[in-house]
């Protein structure tokens, strides 16, 4: 057990983080689970390992739904909610976390797809789930957050471009959100050593995060960054909505 939060202080809601069956979802799951969370964990063809962290939930005592889904696909989300709500009824914490864009054989548009498109899909799905008080993460970094002041690498731009373009139109339903209750919050952090994308970054940029590394001072790992995002879904919403995570002096605000 960690003290990534309260224990207890979640007792009796309802998480569901989007892209959870490994890296900083599972572990975003975790320590929501730990503070008394029961929990959705999505996966898109990752059910073994989706299975094996609900086993490791359902032992901490929490009610753990697997819900395997598309995020692209519409109707596989809609399945996905429909799963939730006859499970749990509602939905307290949401966390969007998956993201993608540097894998091959993919189609063209395949970022802006799920960076983007699929984000707002998700959240407009999860709104007759959300009400009053409850909370919407996104999880970005600062590569794409800060893409329009500041130029990242070639080899990750087309990615950086979608999220960023996620991260706008996410933000557009803020006023939406905020009428309802629900509090949106981005977190934004810089390259998380032992991530996919650091590792797709590395191979087409070899001694791209040692650089970077070397920069900030410092790079957050999975489990670290993950305890970030889970700090997001219960702290006060920031006034501009956003957490920055991790050094940002090399990048230029907007």
């Amino acid at each position: 057990m960690t003290d990534v939060l309260p224990a207890g202080s979640l007792d009796g809601k309802v998480a569901l983080v989007t892209g959870s069956s490994r890296g900083i979802g599972a572990d975003t799951a975790r320590y929501l689970a730990e503070a008394g969370a029961d929990v959705v964990i999505n996966f898109r063809n990752k059910a073994p390992r989706a299975e094996k962290l609900a086993g490791e939930l359902r032992a901490l005592g929490r009610r753990v739904l697997t819900a395997g889904a598309d995020l692209t696909d519409p109707a596989s989300v809609a399945g996905m909610f429909d799963a939730v709500r006859e499970e749990f009824g509602s939905l307290d914490i949401l966390v969007l976390n998956a993201s993608g864009g540097m894998e091959s054989g993919m189609a063209e548009d395949y970022a802006l797809t799920l960076n983007r498109d699929a984000q707002l899909n998700v959240l407009n799905a999860a709104l007759p789930l959300l009400g009053e008080g409850t909370r919407v993460v996104f999880v970005t970094s600062h590569q794409a957050h800060f893409i329009r002041t500041t130029p990242t690498m070639p080899e990750y731009e087309p990615v950086a471009l979608s999220k960023r373009a996620g991260e706008d139109a996410l933000r557009e339903l803020i006023p939406q959100l905020a009428e309802k209750g629900i509090g949106f919050t981005v977190v934004s952090g810089d390259m998380i050593e032992g991530t996919i994308t650091a590792t797709l970054l590395e191979r087409a940029n070899p001694g791209a995060i040692a650089e970077r590394r070397e920069s900030a001072g410092k790079l957050y790992n999975v489990s670290e960054f993950a305890a970030e995002i889970a700090r997001a879904a219960v702290d006060p919403v920031p006034a501009d909505n956003t957490r920055l995570v991790g050094d940002v002096s090399a990048f230029a605000a907007e």
